[in-house]
């Protein structure tokens, strides 16, 4: 069978586009062209990779199963193109970081910062994702680094304790509560409550303490991120308790942040790609993230 990568590239076009025209347009050839490396894609192959309804194309099951396979390979050739990219732009030296939300925009874009203070060279990729999602992109080793709660599958995957995060009341400006030093888990009960996703573990310490103290809020939203849980809580939506690393700019726009008992926290681990934690750029990095997590000034 001998495939192209000129056959195969129209009929990916084809079906990320959804027509000859369209994949014409992206791979700037005619569309005559595009048809017949579709046709000579189809013999090559055996089988009809579309049917032709009213001057459409639409995918056969046989195609749908193709189009699995080289669009997994076309991923694989985007990564290899961002990589060359990021060597014609930067040099050699890369770092990709993934993070949950409640650290990705607030403490490693310090880390970043002094990073590039000592590696200016280095081209540096920051993607923002759930810990799950965050796990994954380490463990297929498309990222070299990630920042997960601690409630994410460790399995297959480098990790260390990152830090621990005390969790703070989030109020709505002129909340009566707001006149309070402190905020206890008695006071929530029956009060509009902006909670975090049933399957965080720090949600799972709130609703401990909630149960041993007898307390029972009323849950309104759930949210998987803090940042949201503090947007919400700006709207007057309701309380919240959130990660304290998510809460930057919200303050001076009015939010109410009070120390909330019992303590309950919120856990970070560092992820790593299986022995890469002895790279050098690796290293490097996470000692950025080490000193940005104390000194988030500095």
């Amino acid at each position: 069978m001998a495939l192209t990568f000129r056959q195969l590239e129209a009929f990916h076009a084809i079906m990320t586009s959804g027509s000859a025209s369209r994949a014409a347009e992206l791979l700037q050839v005619s569309q005559p062209a595009v048809s017949r490396a579709l046709a000579d894609l189809e013999q090559e192959v055996g089988f009809a990779l579309f049917d032709r309804v009213r001057g459409r194309l639409v995918p056969t099951p046989e195609g749908q199963m193709f189009f699995t396979d080289v669009g997994a390979n076309f991923a694989g050739l985007d990564r290899l193109r961002a990589a060359a990219a990021r060597i014609r732009d930067f040099g050699s030296g890369t770092i990709r970081v993934a993070s949950l939300a409640a650290l990705g925009s607030t403490l490693v874009p310090r880390a970043i910062r002094r990073f590039r203070d000592a590696h200016p060279g280095i081209a540096i990729t920051l993607h923002i994702a759930s810990s799950a999602i965050v796990r994954d992109l380490v463990v297929s080793g498309q990222f070299d680094i990630g920042l997960a709660a601690d409630e994410v599958d460790r399995f297959g995957v480098d990790h260390r304790a990152f830090g621990s995060f005390r969790a703070v009341c989030a109020l709505p400006p002129g909340h009566e509560l707001a006149r309070r030093k402190v905020i206890e888990a008695k006071d929530l009960h029956g009060r509009p409550f902006v909670a975090l996703a049933p399957e965080d573990r720090a949600r799972a310490r709130m609703n401990r303490a909630f149960e041993d103290a007898g307390v029972r809020p009323d849950i309104v939203v759930e949210t998987p991120n803090s940042a949201t849980v503090c947007a919400l809580a700006l709207e007057g939506v309701g309380i919240g308790l959130v990660n304290p690393m998510a809460t930057d700019g919200f303050a001076e726009r009015g939010l109410v942040f009070r120390p909330f008992e019992p303590a309950i926290d919120f856990k970070a681990l560092l992820l790593f790609r299986p022995d890469t934690q002895r790279a050098i750029l690796v290293k490097a990095f996470t000692a950025a993230l080490l000193r940005a997590r104390f000194r988030p000034t500095n």
